[in-house]
């Protein structure tokens, strides 16, 4: 994610401000423009974008429940905007707690959505393209403990991204993530998974591309139930998934791989853009090695080198990683990107780069 400026004083934004502490304007996010703007009032709940555009401006309806910091055309009749749009079903917001876990989950989608705009990816609506559109579902289902039921299972299916809302509960989401074993769970994280399925469905499932996808992960004809089910009563695998899997769960399917190697090319691309926004240089004042050397200064959404994006990721990894340790944190990143991952890697950048058309 990259970093805003106010355009009426200056001070640095970020993503999800809504207010600019240092000259107090209101501030929105325009689609059409990928970039956080100052406003000024216009009248009757219309603002002005200083940020260029000529048109006014009035807030996604989800702005009451401090939801979304979105902007949608003041002439239009669309109530929500562009992220907003492709919500299907909402938490229950007469549940408190509700809102309070739908607030972090749209925060993450939101930022899930600037990064799939931002590389051009097709992002249609199931409202817009019933068949192969893309809707979420956040449903509230999580049995509570001595509860009967089987819960909500976060997934995707043919377009429609269910995620169970208890996710957003960080204390929920931590058992979770110590049950399965798991090194990193986050909501973003189960977004950008998701989405890998989505995006296999749209740009892969045809059979010139069939080919090349099994070649590097598999058949995905495999029956992927059984798969599944083998994967959980397995427990624990042992380190040597990581010579060719980025994480245990990818070993499990040839699908589960692909989402899981999608969703990490979209951690590295966004992080790397943080790092260039931040002008981060990486320069190590021990060790020989000068290929731990490195400015980002470049734009990781339209840089067609992935092997230069991986040479920044490697001592950016390696620098965040021990910056959370002075801390007492565990890694920030703690995956190993052995060479056969980033052979995985690559056939996701050649995808998307063939199929999108990246904005700035």
């Amino acid at each position: 994610m990259k970093l805003f400026e106010c355009q009426g004083c200056g001070q640095m934004l970020f993503f999800e401000n809504v207010r600019c502490e240092r000259c107090g304007r209101q501030l929105g996010f325009l689609p059409e423009r990928l970039t956080l703007s100052a406003l000024d009032p216009a009248g009757e709940g219309r603002w002005r974008a200083l940020a260029g555009s000529r048109r006014l401006w009035r807030f996604c309806a989800n702005a009451q429940h401090g939801a979304c910091n979105w902007l949608v055309p003041a002439g239009g009749k669309a109530e929500l905007c562009r992220a907003c749009l492709l919500n299907r079903t909402i938490p229950n917001l007469e549940e408190p707690q509700h809102q309070v876990l739908w607030q972090r989950i749209e925060m993450a989608k939101h930022r899930l959505v600037y990064g799939l705009l931002r590389l051009g990816l097709p992002l249609p609506s199931k409202a817009e393209e019933p068949e192969k559109g893309l809707a979420f579902d956040f449903l509230a289902g999580t049995p509570q403990p001595g509860e009967d039921g089987p819960g909500v299972v976060t997934g995707h299916a043919s377009g429609l991204i269910t995620l169970d809302i208890a996710e957003a509960d960080p204390v929920q989401r931590e058992r979770l993530r110590r049950e399965l074993y798991e090194p990193y769970r986050t909501l973003l994280g189960h977004f950008r998974h998701e989405i890998g399925h989505y995006y296999w469905e749209r740009l892969i499932d045809d059979p010139g591309r069939h080919e090349e996808f099994r070649a590097l992960f598999g058949d995905e004809r495999t029956d992927y139930g059984a798969a599944l089910s083998a994967h959980y009563a397995q427990g624990p695998q042992p380190p040597t998934w990581q010579e060719s899997f980025i994480s245990s769960y990818a070993k499990a399917h040839p699908w589960e791989d692909f989402a899981e190697t999608w969703a990490h090319y979209l951690h590295i691309v966004d992080t790397l853009e943080t790092g260039a926004s931040f002008g981060l240089r990486i320069r190590p004042k021990a060790g020989r090695d000068r290929g731990l050397a490195v400015a980002i200064d470049f734009d990781p959404y339209r840089e067609e080198n992935l092997e230069r994006m991986i040479q920044a990721w490697f001592p950016l990894t390696y620098a965040v990683n021990e910056l959370n340790h002075s801390m007492d944190q565990p890694d920030l990143y703690p995956f190993i990107l052995a060479p056969k991952v980033i052979e995985k890697l690559s056939f996701v950048h050649r995808l998307v780069h063939q199929d999108a058309a990246p904005r700035n």
